[in-house]
């Protein structure tokens, strides 16, 4: 049996406005990430999308995101956080290094988190979700580098290049069948 995956990432937040690093750290939805998770709301309605499950990073940014969205009862999943940046969090995003390489392990020496363990955990979290039979349509509100970190783990050549930048409130629709996910599309609902 086919089932569905909606996973998303939040709205936009104080800090992403700042140009702030945010990973551990945590900062309000702005009035515009209200918007966003508004028209993924839409999005949702419009598409005649019903959730049977809902799930939300416990970081409140995400967790606000999905009840902007449903009122759906839902659980709050370390294994859908955001990657910890160390002693970076808070600070300028300019001070960051560029590119998905950089991402691999340089945080680990400032006390962060290496984008395999990411990836593992965001695979594994996502994997046994779906796995529970009663999840046949899930929406689980996560975090950009968590998203990315697990497309990287799906992702095919003939998709082209895997993009590492999701919007807020950008919606990966998937499908898992089989102990399999497949990728079905990427929706900016701000767009539509």
């Amino acid at each position: 049996m086919t089932r569905y995956l909606y996973l998303m990432r939040h709205g936009e937040t104080l800090f992403n406005q700042l140009n702030k690093v945010q990973g551990a750290c945590d900062s309000p939805l702005t009035a515009l990430g209200i918007l966003q998770a508004n028209a993924a709301k839409k999005y949702f309605e419009s598409s005649n999308i019903h959730f049977d499950s809902a799930f939300s990073s416990t970081q409140e940014r995400a967790s606000d995101t999905l009840e902007i969205i449903t009122s759906l009862p839902y659980k709050r999943l370390k294994g859908l956080k955001e990657m910890n940046f160390g002693l970076f969090e808070a600070q300028s995003t300019f001070l960051q290094p560029k590119g998905p390489q950089a991402f691999e392990d340089f945080y680990v020496s400032y006390g962060g988190e290496s984008a395999e363990s990411v990836r593992s955990r965001m695979f594994e979290t996502l994997s046994d979700i779906m796995q529970q039979k009663e999840n046949k349509h899930v929406l689980a509100v996560s975090h950009n580098g968590a998203c990315f970190s697990f497309l990287s783990t799906i992702w095919k050549e003939q998709f082209g290049p895997q993009p590492i930048h999701l919007p807020n409130c950008g919606i990966i629709k998937l499908s898992f069948s089989n102990s399999e996910f497949e990728l079905l599309g990427i929706i900016d609902p701000t767009k539509i």
